[in-house]
């Protein structure tokens, strides 16, 4: 009877707050737990190709890192044409879709009229949503022979070291590192900058969209006072946008940064896939990527585990862009917090 009147007497306030802190615990746990099992799947599929890369790492040694003999035939593996081939592929790709994508995201911010916004938008955000292998299929069958028809032949004649003709050019004569990068006899279109201009197509959808959403966050009363003060589009973009919103526009091109070095079918169809480290752009060459997805079926042995070690270094390369990225981010935020 004693129990019953005490129980009676805890104000019901007490009873519902110590509910909430229950459910408030749990729904706590939860959450962590989520955010701790995305952390022990990146260590997992980290651990895993190290731990399946192994035998290349201590057969090979550092050496695996600096070679660029791949020979299976002879179990010879060295990992520096497909790294150099996924760096160089993806700065080919930013070097082209940052300012196109800027362009993009500017106009549709900006300038372009509202009717004409909104397809525009949904254009690009159809052409983020196509599979890499439609963008493979395109570049092998229709942008690779119109390159190695049309845009090669005026690339080796005015500015490579190997033109058609057998007159040198000024360029490749007084500038003979821009003529390496650009000499080659090879008829084929699938090369390093075929892959790198496809993946330049494949990652606009995705900066442009990031870019275009931040430009929209910009305070409208900012730029309308910057426009009364006789500002042109370009002094409200220069001054007000960019500073406003150059966090996220990075954060943004970092994205597409990170989607250009693990594709995998886009660029396994058009760079050619062969295992040579060349200074020209127009050759073919390999990425992490492609040489995975073109070998892991058949490989047994001392090749599976180079293939594994090389899924293990696209995870370090992966992982230093990204922390160049944050670097790169707090610096900023630093310095606009003075």
């Amino acid at each position: 009877m004693q129990a019953n009147e005490a129980a009676a007497a805890v104000p019901i306030q007490e009873v519902r707050a110590h509910r909430d802190a229950r459910d408030d615990r749990l729904f706590g746990w939860l959450l962590k737990g989520c955010a701790l099992l995305v952390l022990a799947s990146l260590l997992g599929a980290a651990g895993a190709t190290l731990w399946g890369g192994r035998d290349a790492f201590m057969h090979f040694g550092f050496g695996f890192l600096t070679s660029s003999e791949w020979n299976p035939s002879d179990d010879v593996y060295g990992a520096l044409v497909p790294v150099f081939g996924t760096l160089i592929t993806s700065f080919i790709a930013l070097f082209i879709a940052v300012p196109v994508s800027f362009g993009i995201a500017l106009y549709l911010s900006e300038v372009a009229p509202p009717w004409l916004r909104t397809p525009v938008s949904s254009a690009i955000e159809l052409l983020a949503g196509i599979p890499s292998i439609i963008y493979g299929m395109w570049g092998l069958f229709v942008f690779a022979p119109f390159f190695a028809d049309h845009v090669k032949p005026w690339l080796t004649s005015y500015l490579g070291n190997q033109p058609d003709d057998g007159k040198v050019s000024w360029v490749a004569e007084h500038i003979p590192f821009i003529g390496r990068m650009f000499g080659n006899d090879n008829p084929f279109g699938g090369s390093v900058l075929t892959a790198g201009i496809v993946l330049a197509i494949m990652i606009i959808p995705f900066i442009s969209s990031v870019m275009r959403e931040v430009f929209q966050t910009v305070p409208t009363r900012l730029k309308e006072s910057a426009y009364a003060l006789g500002s042109s589009t370009w002094e409200v973009v220069w001054d007000i946008v960019l500073p406003y919103t150059r966090s996220a526009v990075i954060g943004g091109i970092f994205l597409g940064l990170g989607r250009a070095l693990g594709e995998t079918m886009a660029v396994t169809f058009i760079i050619g896939n062969k295992m040579k480290l060349s200074p020209s752009l127009l050759d073919p060459g390999a990425s992490i990527a492609s040489t995975i997805a073109n070998q892991f079926g058949e490989a047994a042995g001392l090749q599976k585990s180079a293939l594994m070690a090389l899924a293990f270094l696209l995870f370090v390369v992966t992982f230093i862009v990204l922390m160049i990225a944050r670097l790169m981010l707090r610096r900023l935020a630093h310095k606009e917090g003075r």
